[in-house]
């Protein structure tokens, strides 16, 4: 007798149907992955889609089983229409997820084939910039169409959206002013994207601090000052206003130094110093160093050094030794020259051949950035 009640039970037939179609799905899922991922070995984009999409997958095709064997159920059936609606809205939410993943996967392969961590990197910081950015942007468009959707499947939402559709306009108003800075950074970021004026890795001077782009989100970009500390910006920024970008092209560097020496100080000397200080020098790349009178003040000349290095970290290192071995030169050797300045006063002859004229010496003066420029 309860056999045959179990058999003549309306829920009997969808329910053996979804036994079944559970089994299948999962059977599908794992021989179809196996094929796919062997089959795009050689294709890293395709294969990393394939591996990140293998969890989302494995739930959204059980329930597309579902759902068409609820589909296919009698419509009087009682409570179906609630089954149907709770598997539409979960099987909504796995394809959100899989579409998710595989973007994320497709932009894990295009990283993938352009390496970052090698000396000359400008072409893949561009494209990890370009990937990450859109694949964040994408992410949050899906995100939103996802949830949408599952909104669209009550009753109630559309009803609610009917009633308010005559205050629209009021709405509209409203709604831009409170979302103008997500779409202004939606935007900042497409532009960032494809235009491309900074970049993952880049060295920039932003409100005075130098650093390096450490991160680039939908909405914000880290900087990592030269301390450590952290300059939180939002996208709109580099828009909208104007910062210096030492890594736009290449990172190579022409670094300068600023000496003043006394007229007296001769420059021959100052010159074969610098070139023994230079190529001695580790940080420098071989392409151009000199030494120049920039300047004359009535007191001091200004002598300016350039040379060049292979990234802003070794140029402002550079920097440093050339200005310490510059100093440490005249010091030792030419003290006489340094910058000074001579008092002379109204003194009787014989102090005159008695006492020389008092002097002071004034410290030497270089020009330096700010942070490790």
């Amino acid at each position: 007798m309860n056999k045959e009640l179990l058999l003549s039970h309306p829920w009997f037939g969808p329910c053996l149907a979804a036994l079944i179609a559970l089994p299948l799905a999962l059977l599908v899922h794992r021989i179809g992955g196996m094929v796919l991922r062997r089959l795009t070995r050689h294709a890293p984009v395709l294969h990393a889609m394939l591996v990140n999409i293998q969890s989302p997958a494995r739930i959204l095709l059980p329930l597309v089983a579902l759902q068409m064997v609820w589909q296919a159920a009698p419509d009087d059936l009682r409570f179906i229409e609630s089954v149907r609606h709770l598997n539409g809205l979960l099987l909504i939410a796995a394809a959100t997820w899989l579409a998710i993943r595989a973007v994320n996967g497709i932009a894990d392969g295009v990283l993938t084939k352009h390496p970052h961590d090698v000396e000359d990197n400008l072409q893949a910081r561009r494209v990890l910039t370009q990937t990450r950015v859109l694949a964040r942007t994408a992410d949050t468009v899906l995100l939103v169409a996802g949830a949408s959707l599952m909104l669209m499947t009550f009753p109630g939402a559309r009803q609610v959206g009917a009633s308010l559709l005559a205050s629209a306009g009021v709405i509209g108003i409203v709604a831009g002013l409170a979302a103008k800075p997500v779409f202004s950074n939606l935007i900042a970021g497409l532009q960032i994207a494809l235009a491309q004026p900074i970049r993952i890795d880049d060295v920039l001077v932003v409100e005075g601090e130098w650093g390096r782009v450490e991160e680039i989100t939908g909405t914000f970009v880290v900087l990592r000052i030269w301390d450590d500390r952290r300059l939180i910006l939002p996208l709109s920024y580099f828009i909208e206003k104007p910062f210096q970008n030492w890594t736009r092209s290449s990172s190579q560097l022409l670094g300068s130094v600023f000496i003043y020496a006394d007229y007296g100080m001769p420059l021959a000397p100052l010159r074969e110093e610098l070139e023994r200080i230079v190529k001695a020098a580790p940080e420098w790349d071989g392409r151009f160093f000199n030494l120049r009178v920039t300047d004359a003040t009535d007191r001091t000349m200004q002598i300016r050094v350039l040379c060049t290095a292979a990234s802003s970290s070794l140029a402002f290192d550079l920097r440093c030794n050339v200005r310490e071995g510059l100093i440490d030169f005249m010091q030792r050797e030419y003290p006489q020259f340094l910058p000074r300045l001579r008092v002379e006063g109204d003194r009787p002859p014989e102090a005159e051949a008695s006492a020389p004229a008092s002097r002071s010496a004034f410290a030497v003066r270089s020009a330096s950035s700010p942070g490790r420029g």
